[in-house]
């Protein structure tokens, strides 16, 4: 019985490092694509940024109209969401896919009808199985989304947009804090709400006057054809760098989550090999005494 015993931890070990040698290997895997997907968050910034600007620039027009600053909703509502394309991510998938239920009940709750679009195949997996409405599952995969896919995506989510199929649309994904902290948020890409940063830059207006001076002088910027058509023509670049620069962040989120998980398995692992081998150790040690006892009972029985 002993010997049995025995076998089936030992046995035990061998599966645990098994499984350890696994997950260390994938914590370093990840730890490599968390390193360069945050290079490319990085350098993805400063042009959205630059982009964001301009357009906040030409919204300062008092008599600034434009489709895509609209704010009569209808009933339609379109909500994006980023989520992996694999698990063993803590609870990287689970937290954006439960904010993104909890937004979509919302809207169902307010009257709004609710379109999803999922990007990543566990998104797509998630709604599928739980029979929402899908938009488009043209993107299962996340991982190698590009720029260029980006644009024909936000393409996508524009045309459905201006051809009323929608009238609003929400995107819920992952940002990147820190290695440890990944926050699921949602925001509104369209229609693209009349800045905070306006709202911000007339109340310091009124407190500072270099902020006064930068004021008129994007006052003096001039638009041709005209700000309304300059504001049209740069949406599809707006949106398609707020959408590559989520997908990258969510991205960064991911493999962060990731190597956090990797990394407490592979502890957990260590934890229970020594906890194993200590138990090994105490069934070895049994069987030596008991054999050893049956060989002295032997000898004082001959005797």
């Amino acid at each position: 019985m002993a010997t049995a015993n025995i076998k089936d931890v030992k046995r035990r070990i061998k599966s645990v490092e098994n499984t350890m040698q696994i997950t260390k290997a994938m914590e370093l895997v990840a730890t490599s694509k968390l390193r360069s997907a945050k290079e490319r968050a990085v350098a993805s910034q400063p042009y959205f940024n630059t982009l964001y600007e301009t357009m906040c620039e030409i919204q300062s027009d008092r008599g600034f109209k434009s489709i895509y600053t609209k704010k009569e909703f209808l009933k339609t509502v379109l909500v994006v969401v980023l989520a992996g394309d694999r698990g063993l991510a803590g609870g990287f998938n689970h937290n954006v896919l439960k904010l993104a239920e909890e937004k979509i009940k919302s809207l169902e709750k307010d009257g709004r009808t609710v379109k999803v679009f999922p990007i990543g195949k566990k998104a797509v997996e998630y709604f599928e199985k739980r029979r929402y409405e899908i938009y488009s599952k043209e993107y299962q995969i996340s991982e190698n989304l590009t720029m260029s896919r980006a644009i024909s995506l936000s393409e996508k989510v524009i045309s459905g947009f201006r051809n009323g199929i929608y009238d609003k649309v929400e995107l819920v994904y992952t940002t990147f804090v820190s290695t440890l902290v990944q926050n699921a948020m949602s925001v509104t890409v369209l229609p693209i709400e009349s800045n905070d940063l306006k709202d911000k830059e007339t109340e310091d207006t009124k407190a500072n006057s270099t902020n006064k001076d930068k004021m008129k002088k994007s006052a003096l910027t001039l638009y041709e054809p005209s700000a309304e058509e300059v504001f049209d023509g740069l949406i599809p670049k707006y949106i398609s760098g707020l959408l590559f620069c989520s997908i990258v962040d969510s991205y960064a989120s991911e493999q962060a989550a990731r190597r956090t998980a990797m990394e407490s398995a592979s502890d957990n692992a260590s934890e229970m090999i020594d906890s194993l081998s200590l138990l090994y150790n105490r069934a070895r040690q049994a069987q030596i005494t008991q054999e050893l006892n049956e060989i002295v009972a032997g000898q004082m029985g001959n005797n």
